[in-house]
């Protein structure tokens, strides 16, 4: 009667002493889980098949009778590369886990034999600290190197200055005594190109001249950034955020967060940047950011050698990384802890604070924007917020939701397309074509040729006596001589109407070529394109409500607070209210995204504001999609991440999802004391499966461990060389003590210190639900399921990948990591 159910749902085997094969544990792209804390007993007596009664999930162990032994058999000499992994593999995290607790109590247990060990002790705990410390000083020696040097080469599209050709537009001028308050960007030390090449300063040949140039510069800083890339990092490439998280979940992509890597995407950043491209440098700062962490690590042992314990240094580092973008610590260390971590511990906390605040130290102490303030938009209202303005706000709100639903699916459709066409092919031709629409159409626009940051800025800036901006041409009655913080709203002038006509046409040039460029392949960020956006959205409602306020101060909204003569709508506050809510759509951050604007502006009063616009334009992004920008160009990549916020809802069990399946090959298997040298190498030769079951014999089906395709190759290999009388024939013994052999065998290789000793298993009738979550909680590889205390199957990442994409109706091959 068992067996009929057992075949009814799909995973008969005519016996149990049949299944004998494995595994989807192919290539090891299985997983990037989720990782949370976790505790594992020290010393565990592990008896055969002892499975936890009436419960559908447990750890066992099925081997060696009454031993007792620890989560990871340690050897006295362990062999050189076992415990290392493989490039696009993914970690074990019990396993890094155990070898660090086993190194902490080595080092505690000889730190009172002798001075030098209380000193290495000492060192080792201050390992930590020594680590993020170097990465907060050198991720904000970089981001200021970068500031400087993408604001030099940005005003060098336009001319040059010929007093200190190292000083930009605005520094060439600070020492000007011949500026005029209307023309102060203008001096005789800075040229322009048209008046060095043609010697006309105004006119159509002065015109076409500095277009021409414009032009010219911008395809040569694409040019030099995107060869630079081919040649010698193509890892430099993109935003590094989906990368990022998906190393910090577990995943090992080598060379990502490399030297190579981090020389090309400092230089080719400052290229891409300067080009006029629709792009920021905030999301490649988290990249450089945690290249640093990643080279600093290798300077001490506790680091190099555990992955995860690498990755409490790549949080920290993500944390300083948002912190010198945006001039935000606090909300750099919540960016690291709601978008990219998953694994955060109080002491990750600790120092991706203290990280950030490095970072941020080091920039102030490079003042790049030389207003001796940590970012370039902070701004000061002198007005409150009222409270019919929420709905203003919560429009905004709307519109960034929307921005970010079309944003993300528009984009998606565009990269899957360069993926599945020949034009992806070509990604230097790519670069070059879309920075010559840019800076074609850009040019014509004063708000489209300003660097992105500086229009930023203009939009936030509220409008004083001493603002010659055309955003700032309102027909004004006051006494000019009367110099006062607070003006009160007057009629728009010609000059504001014109402004908002190019910034409609800038609205939409941003939108079609942010599409177009996020992913190509040079460093892109996406927050500053986003910010601009909704900045240029903002500013404009921000105007139009101004003026209904001035024009109709009788209506019953506005009569309570607008009273005539009063500065009663602040438009700079609309465009930062803006910029949050369309950054919000596109990645869905809430809280990080809350406190990164309000430490980017100083705009501490507005917060109620601001999360009124970043939670509707969630909401309504939600509403096409669950799932940010990052996660979708993780999917897209087919990086193996399973995404925390993302809900398993069906009543699948384990039995549906593991391997094998009726028709599959049955499971490959290891016996723990009869099978040779030859069967172990013909098995793994034969197969591409990532790790092997161990069981008792094939009768039993008594689990006894797991053992990794890596280190079963490694260890023989080892032993073939330093141990005599190992050949062919020679027994494998995975059991704690050898069997009694035949006096002419050859010398037995005993491998049960590569032996996992505790895999994790569940029964065939836990619901995937709870898989699912054990994955997510634990970092596992793979799950190994049973029926009675017997092997049936097995269950990996890939497999739950794949499930979960046949649940949302998507194409399962199309997930996977190529």
């Amino acid at each position: 009667m068992e067996s009929e159910q057992l075949f009814h749902r799909g995973y008969y085997r005519n016996s149990y002493n049949s299944i004998t094969s494995a595994s989807s544990d192919e290539e090891l792209l299985d997983g990037a889980g989720v990782i949370m804390d976790f505790q594992t007993s020290e010393d565990d007596n592990l008896l055969d098949g002892d499975t936890a009664v009436g419960t559908h999930y447990t750890m066992t162990n099925g081997g060696s009778i009454n031993s007792s032994t620890h989560l990871l058999d340690l050897l006295d000499e362990p062999i050189p590369g076992v415990g290392t992994y493989d490039d696009f593999h993914t970690i074990d995290w019990v396993r890094e886990k155990c070898k660090d607790r086993e190194r902490h109590r080595r080092i505690n247990s000889k730190k009172k034999e002798s001075a030098w060990e209380m000193t290495k002790s000492l060192y080792d705990s201050w390992s930590g600290w020594l680590v993020v410390t170097l990465t907060g000083l050198a991720s904000g020696a970089l981001a200021g190197l970068i500031d400087i040097a993408a604001d030099w080469m940005t005003d060098l599209k336009e001319g040059i200055c010929l007093s200190a050709l190292w000083y930009n537009h605005e520094q060439c001028c600070w020492g000007s005594n011949e500026t005029t308050f209307e023309e102060r960007d203008k001096c005789p030390q800075w040229k322009t190109w048209a008046e060095l090449i043609i010697g006309q300063a105004e006119g159509p040949g002065s015109y076409i001249m500095n277009y021409i140039m414009y032009i010219f510069w911008a395809l040569s800083f694409a040019f030099l950034a995107v060869s630079l890339v081919k040649v010698f990092a193509p890892y430099a490439c993109g935003s590094g955020i989906p990368e990022i998280k998906t190393i910090l979940s577990g995943f090992i992509i080598r060379g990502y967060l490399g030297k190579w890597t981090l020389m090309i995407k400092t230089i080719t950043l400052v290229l891409a940047v300067a080009s006029g491209l629709s792009l920021g440098k905030e999301g490649p700062l988290v990249h450089v950011a945690c290249c640093c962490g990643n080279i600093f690590s290798y300077l001490f042992p506790k680091y190099s050698t555990n992955e995860a314990k690498k990755r409490e240094v790549l949080s920290a580092a993500s944390a300083a990384g948002v912190s010198v973008a945006f001039g935000a610590p606090i909300g750099g260390v919540l960016f690291s802890l709601e978008e990219v971590s998953y694994y955060f511990p109080l002491k990750t906390l600790w120092r991706s604070f203290f990280a950030a605040l490095v970072a941020a130290f080091v920039l102030r102490s490079i003042n790049p924007f030389g207003n001796s303030r940590l970012v370039l938009f902070y701004v000061e209202y002198h007005t409150p917020w009222y409270l019919f303005e929420l709905f203003p706000f919560i429009l905004l709100g709307v519109f960034g939701g929307l921005w970010g639903a079309f944003f993300i699916r528009a984009n998606i459709a565009w990269c899957r397309r360069r993926k599945s066409t020949k034009f992806g092919k070509y990604p230097v031709l790519e670069v070059i074509i879309v920075a010559a629409i840019t800076a074609v159409i850009a040019f014509p626009n004063p708000y489209t040729r300003l660097n992105t940051s500086e229009l930023i800025k203009e939009l936030f800036t509220d409008c004083g006596p001493l603002e010659s901006s055309s955003l700032c041409d309102y027909r004004n009655d006051m006494n000019a001589s009367k110099i006062v913080d607070d003006i009160p709203d007057r009629p728009a002038g010609v000059g504001v109407y014109s402004a908002i006509w190019q910034l409609c046409l800038a609205l939409i040039f941003k939108i079609i070529m942010t599409v177009f460029t996020f992913g190509i392949k040079v460093p892109s960020g996406l927050f500053i394109p986003s910010m601009a956006i909704g900045a240029i959205a903002g500013r404009i409602v921000g105007i139009a409500v101004e003026q209904l306020a001035y024009y109709h101060h009788d209506w019953f909204i506005f009569k309570e607070w607008c009273e005539v003569g009063a500065d009663c709508i602040t438009p700079g506050l609309y465009a930062m209210v803006g910029a949050a809510a369309c950054l919000g759509g596109v990645t869905r951050m809430t809280v990080s995204l809350v406190v990164i604007v309000f430490e980017l502006t100083g705009g501490l009063e507005y917060i109620v504001p601001l999360m009124a616009a970043v939670m509707t334009s969630k909401w309504v992004g939600d509403a096409f999609g669950r799932e940010g920008i990052y996660e979708a160009h993780i999917r897209l990549n087919g990086y193996p991440f399973l995404d925390a916020k993302e809900e398993f809802t069906h009543t699948t069990l384990a039995a549906d999802v593991m391997r094998p399946r009726r028709n599959d090959p049955p499971l490959a298997v290891l016996t723990q004391d009869n099978m040779t040298v030859d069967d172990i190498e013909n098995m793994i030769n034969e197969t591409s499966y990532n790790g092997f079951p161990v069981i008792m014999s094939k009768e039993s089906q008594r689990l006894v461990g797991f053992a990794l395709r890596r280190d079963l190759t490694i260890a023989i290999e080892s032993a073939r060389k330093k141990q005599e009388g190992i050949v062919g024939s020679s027994r494998v013994c995975f059991a704690q003590h050898t069997p009694s052999l035949p006096a002419e065998s050859p010398r037995p290789l005993k491998l049960r210190s590569i032996l996992d000793m505790s895999p994790f298993t569940v029964t065939d009738h836990t619901p995937m639900e709870i898989v699912v979550d054990i994955f997510r909680k634990l970092g596992l590889r793979q799950c190994l399921v049973t029926h009675n205390g017997r092997l049936l199957g097995i269950i990996t990442k890939k497999d739950i990948l794949r499930h979960m994409a046949q649940t949302a109706n998507q194409d399962p091959a199309s997930i996977m990591f190529n």
